[in-house]
Formats: structure tokens, C-alpha cells, sequence
């Protein structure tokens, strides 16, 4: 696992050597900076990870410019290994790295965000819940997305809160992304 692109280029990122962390692979994450590219600006972005994991999603957003970072986790073991990377990439001013569950942080939180990452477990049983609860609280920006890597099998309502704009399929990984509604006549 490594950085893509940016001023990280090429460096690896530390990870759990078990099965509770799931990272994004090159593959994956590479195509979603690549349709973010024309889509969000991240230079001076403010970042949300949830499942963090390695933070491999919010240290390549820092590594193409994000501003800072928001690493949640519930696993101590995880953010170590989170801290373990930022250290190494020395830009541990850069992250705020916080334990609680994401579903407390999301209740707790009061953050805008203009990017946020989201990737549960497979078996998180309340994914299909985060978009409503991100875009119910006004936790991203206007022009924002949030991205959410998810089994294939999971299945978002439609919504007023939000639209998803877009979804990849990878194997049994799909990744979907959600905006803000537009507004009648905002259509470009």
C-alpha cells in the first residue's frame, strides 16, 4: 500500500497485519481521486476518514493538497498505526486523529467538511444510514462529496437529503458518491 500521487508520491503506509482493516487498494483509490480530480478541489480541503483504518483514503488526500484531516476509528490498534503514518510522513499537524465509533463522532460532531471518506466494514450493518445522517447534520459542504466504499450488496434509498451521483464497481467493492441535490435551474 502507498501513496499515488502528491508530495507523498511512492512512500508506503503501515497497516494491521490481520483481517480487521480493509484498506482501499491502489486500484480503487486511484479511481476515485481520479473522478474527484475534476470534480473537487483538494487543495487546502478539509478532510473527514471514518473506519479510518491505515488512513490510506485521508493520507492521499493530504498528500494532493487537503489542508487537514479527520481520522476517526474506534480501534486504538488502528490509529497507532495512523499515528505510526503521519509521524512517518511528518505530518502528524496536519491530522486530528480521533477514537470514538463513527456513528458517535457523526451524533458529536458539528465540522463541516468538504470531502469525506467513509469505508465500514463490509458487515457494518448501519452503512445505508451514513449518507442521511452526514447530509441530515450539514456535515458537508455545498460543493462536497462523500464517498462511501461499501459491499456490492449494500443498497442506498433515494433521498431528498442527497443524490448520488455516481457508483464503481470493483469485484465485490462498489464505491458510490454523494452530493448535495441540485437545486431547480443550478443545472448545468
Amino acid at each position: 500500500m502507498r501513496i499515488i500521487t502528491g508530495k507523498f508520491k511512492g512512500r508506503k503506509l503501515s497497516s494491521l497485519d490481520d483481517s480487521t482493516v480493509r484498506p482501499a487498494t491502489d486500484r480503487v483509490k486511484s479511481t476515485i481521486f481520479n473522478m474527484l480530480q475534476n470534480r473537487l478541489r483538494l487543495g487546502g480541503a478539509d478532510v473527514l476518514d471514518l473506519f479510518a483504518g491505515s488512513g490510506n483514503l485521508g493520507f492521499e488526500a493530504l498528500s494532493r493538497g487537503a489542508k487537514q484531516v479527520v481520522f476517526v476509528d474506534d480501534s486504538n490498534d488502528v490509529l497507532n498505526i495512523v499515528k505510526k503514518n503521519a509521524g512517518h510522513f511528518n505530518c502528524l499537524d496536519m491530522c486530528n486523529i480521533i477514537q470514538i465509533d463513527a456513528e458517535s463522532f457523526l451524533e458529536k460532531t458539528d465540522k463541516c467538511f468538504d470531502l469525506i471518506f467513509a469505508d465500514p466494514p463490509y458487515a457494518y450493518e448501519r452503512t445505508i444510514e451514513i449518507p442521511g445522517k452526514i447530509f441530515k447534520k450539514k456535515l458537508l459542504t455545498a460543493d462536497g462529496y462523500l464517498i462511501i466504499e461499501h459491499s456490492k450488496h449494500t443498497k442506498f434509498a433515494e433521498s431528498k437529503l442527497y443524490k448520488m451521483e455516481v457508483q464503481k464497481e470493483f469485484g465485490n467493492t462498489r464505491v458510490s458518491f454523494f452530493i448535495h441535490p441540485k437545486e431547480k435551474g443550478d443545472e448545468k
